[in-house]
């Protein structure tokens, strides 16, 4: 551990996202005394290093939560971000930075760290806009604030990574605006972590605003061409076409790749002005650059795909979870209205064993698949698209093992008993509130697996349409059920002749 963060508490928020997973894992390696502030603490219950950080439970828009996660803290890690809370998100912004500021500095917080974006250019993105004034807002109390403001990321499971990952996969001609020739200082991951990590341990609290880039500054259409070469593909076609609006860009990105429209659009949006480093906001006098230097662009790349590849991928865009995003609106009827459950639950006995059955239980999904009927899901997945949803591109984080709060396709993983239980929460675009589960019971002789999809609709539409898909429930269901078991009995046999 470092000397300067003896005895130091160090609070991280945003700790179920991207980065902040990853910082807090570089944090613990560090031996620091970690804190975080979730909204749900099941929710980082299967990380790693769960049972080593002090774990608060509470939302960064109540000021009491606050105190108590930013209490005896030294140094405090502003990750939060709202770009997916609707056409309002700054001002939603200004008052959870401004609220933190407030509370950390009644609490005694001595250094407040806040990762925010490069923004050089007076036609900016509300998106940077918005990153600016949130830095501004940190800044507005006597608690010095390091601003650590860094261009595109470039990392396994990152939003930016993914966009650039798919679009090149996919088209091998693209029709782009003319953006794709702005400049950019991209970073890698490990580069930005490098960062976050020595402000947890600098000798005396710092107060502002510095650059963070990598050491190449290109384009955004170099960037993509050096992706195909390393990927092994080739040269990609790229046709500017200066009609391409942002808005019609973000919803092209959101048909294509992973990445849903209303997270595409800011990212896009920042893309229209050039995102390089300014010298004159350099960090060299605060943080001494990486002993072993910065990472490439075609290093970060080929690391990236290499965690991919070896299912090494720790954090994701999707982990972080925004609760009023369009997809997870819909509510059921409220409870003194007497919330409706409606069910579809089937039940199958096996004597394939239980490990074999969990492993075909908790593969489900991304490649894998659901089991059968894989063009209803396709389908189903399109339509989520099409109305703003997530869609099934989202895939899975490990094709083989899921954590609490994992994204998995539209659904997110509410519950998990390993070997014992599963239960899916549905993001996608729906009139009510939707759960897939799926439990094992262990007879002794057999096992008895539980598939049980519930629906909590909003009204008389939700209702309606219940009934609607029943009919595509009564061929899928049975499907999944019959072919899950019979993967399990396949997995069983061929264990049995090892």
């Amino acid at each position: 551990m470092n000397s300067q963060n003896s005895g130091r508490l160090i609070l991280v928020t945003g700790a179920s996202g991207y980065v902040g997973g990853r910082l807090v894992r570089d944090l613990v390696s560090d031996k620091c005394d970690v804190r975080i502030l979730v909204r749900d603490a099941q929710k980082v219950a299967d990380q790693p290093w769960a049972k080593d950080v002090n774990i608060v439970e509470g939302n960064a828009t109540v000021i009491s939560d606050l105190d108590r996660a930013l209490k005896g803290v030294h140094t405090a890690f502003y990750l939060l971000h709202s770009i997916n809370l609707g056409k309002n998100f700054d001002d939603i912004e200004s008052e959870m930075a401004r609220n933190f500021a407030v509370a950390a500095e009644k609490q005694g917080v001595k250094q407040i760290v806040y990762l925010g974006g490069i923004a050089n250019d007076k036609n900016r993105s509300q998106h940077l806009a918005s990153r600016m004034n949130t830095g501004a807002q940190l800044a507005s109390t006597s608690v010095p604030v390091l601003e650590l403001r860094a261009g595109i990321i470039i990392g396994s499971g990152s939003a930016s990574f993914e966009m650039l990952r798919h679009l090149t996969h996919r088209l091998p001609i693209m029709t782009t605006p003319k953006w794709v020739s702005n400049l950019t200082q991209p970073i890698s991951i490990r580069d930005a972590l490098y960062y976050l990590r020595k402000a947890a341990s600098l000798e005396k609290p710092v107060g502002k605003v510095c650059d963070i880039g990598g050491k190449e500054v290109l384009s955004y259409a170099d960037m993509m061409q050096k992706f195909a070469k390393l990927s092994g593909l080739r040269k990609r076609w790229i046709v500017q076409v200066p009609v391409l609006t942002p808005k019609l860009s973000s919803l092209w990105i959101g048909f294509v790749t992973p990445v849903p429209t209303s997270l595409a659009r800011p990212l896009v949006e920042s893309l229209i002005s050039e995102v390089v480093a300014d010298p004159a906001k350099s960090i060299d006098a605060i943080i001494a650059p990486p002993p072993e230097g910065f990472i490439d662009v075609e290093g970060a790349i080929t690391l990236a795909l290499s965690r991919i590849a070896d299912r090494d991928v720790i954090t994701r865009w999707s982990d972080a979870a925004f609760p009023t995003a369009p997809w997870q609106k819909a509510q059921g009827d409220p409870e003194w209205a007497g919330e409706m459950v409606l069910r579809d639950r089937r039940e199958s006995n096996t004597e394939a064993s239980a490990a074999s059955v969990w492993q075909a239980i908790e593969s489900i999904g991304g490649e894998n698949g659901y089991y059968g009927a894989d063009f209803l899901w396709f389908l189903r997945g399109l339509l989520d698209r099409i109305f703003g949803g997530v869609g099934l591109r989202r895939g899975r984080r490990d094709p083989l093992t899921l954590r609490v709060g994992d994204s998995l396709d539209f659904w997110r993983v509410e519950e998990l008993e390993r070997g014992k239980r599963l239960k899916l929460y549905a993001e996608m675009v729906l009139p009510g509130k939707a759960w897939l589960e799926f439990s094992v019971i262990d007879n002794g002789t057999d096992r008895t697996v539980v598939q049980e999809a519930s629906f909590s609709p909003r009204g008389l539409g939700g209702q309606l349409y219940w009934y609607f898909v029943l009919p595509f429930h009564i061929f899928v269901f049975p499907t999944m059920m019959r072919n899950l078991i019979r993967k399990a009995n396949r997995t069983d046999h061929a264990n049995s002749r090892l």
